[in-house]
Protein backbone atom coordinates (compact mmCIF):
# COMPACT_ATOMS: atom_id res chain seq x y z
CA UNK A 1 0.00 0.00 0.00
CA UNK A 2 1.16 3.45 -0.69
CA UNK A 3 2.14 5.57 1.64
CA UNK A 4 0.60 9.05 2.35
CA UNK A 5 2.67 12.12 1.08
CA UNK A 6 4.18 14.06 3.78
CA UNK A 7 4.67 17.53 2.64
CA UNK A 8 5.15 20.48 4.88
CA UNK A 9 5.35 24.24 4.62
CA UNK A 10 8.82 24.79 3.25
CA UNK A 11 7.98 22.25 0.52
CA UNK A 12 4.83 24.03 -0.50
CA UNK A 13 7.04 27.39 -0.75
CA UNK A 14 9.42 25.50 -2.80
CA UNK A 15 6.95 23.83 -5.35
CA UNK A 16 5.05 28.16 -5.17
CA UNK A 17 8.51 29.70 -5.93
CA UNK A 18 9.14 27.16 -9.10
CA UNK A 19 5.56 27.55 -10.46
CA UNK A 20 5.94 31.52 -9.87
CA UNK A 21 6.58 33.41 -13.57
CA UNK A 22 6.46 30.34 -15.44
CA UNK A 23 4.84 31.43 -19.06
CA UNK A 24 5.25 28.41 -20.71
CA UNK A 25 6.60 25.11 -19.40
CA UNK A 26 6.17 22.28 -16.24
CA UNK A 27 7.17 21.71 -13.12
CA UNK A 28 7.92 18.01 -11.72
CA UNK A 29 7.66 16.76 -8.38
CA UNK A 30 9.38 13.24 -7.84
CA UNK A 31 8.32 11.47 -4.74
CA UNK A 32 10.10 8.35 -2.99
CA UNK A 33 8.50 6.69 -0.29
CA UNK A 34 5.69 9.05 0.72
CA UNK A 35 7.86 12.04 0.20
CA UNK A 36 8.81 14.90 -1.92
CA UNK A 37 12.76 14.64 -2.82
CA UNK A 38 12.91 16.87 -6.11
CA UNK A 39 11.28 19.47 -8.14
CA UNK A 40 12.49 19.95 -11.71
CA UNK A 41 11.35 23.43 -13.91
CA UNK A 42 11.49 22.95 -17.63
CA UNK A 43 10.57 26.64 -19.21
CA UNK A 44 9.95 26.78 -22.49
CA UNK A 45 10.46 30.43 -24.44
CA UNK A 46 8.52 31.28 -27.64
CA UNK A 47 9.23 33.67 -29.94
CA UNK A 48 6.69 35.07 -32.41
CA UNK A 49 7.09 35.40 -36.37
CA UNK A 50 9.35 33.06 -38.72
CA UNK A 51 12.51 31.40 -37.88
CA UNK A 52 14.11 33.70 -40.94
CA UNK A 53 13.18 36.78 -39.27
CA UNK A 54 15.67 35.97 -36.14
CA UNK A 55 18.50 35.08 -38.61
CA UNK A 56 21.19 37.50 -39.07
CA UNK A 57 20.72 39.04 -42.58
CA UNK A 58 24.08 37.18 -43.55
CA UNK A 59 22.82 33.62 -42.29
CA UNK A 60 19.49 34.65 -44.62
CA UNK A 61 21.75 35.73 -47.49
CA UNK A 62 24.37 32.72 -47.00
CA UNK A 63 21.15 30.53 -47.28
CA UNK A 64 19.53 31.74 -49.89
CA UNK A 65 22.97 31.67 -51.80
CA UNK A 66 23.51 28.08 -51.05
CA UNK A 67 20.05 27.00 -52.52
CA UNK A 68 20.56 28.82 -55.61
CA UNK A 69 23.38 27.08 -56.43
CA UNK A 70 22.57 23.78 -56.03
CA UNK A 71 18.69 23.93 -56.75
CA UNK A 72 17.97 22.29 -53.61
CA UNK A 73 15.73 23.69 -51.01
CA UNK A 74 17.54 23.92 -47.58
CA UNK A 75 15.05 22.13 -44.77
CA UNK A 76 15.82 22.96 -41.28
CA UNK A 77 14.04 20.84 -38.53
Amino acid sequence: MAKPLEVDQQWLDRIADQVSGLNYGHVTITVHDGRIVQIDRTERTRYDGSSQKQQAPSEQQSKQRDNQNTGEVLRIV
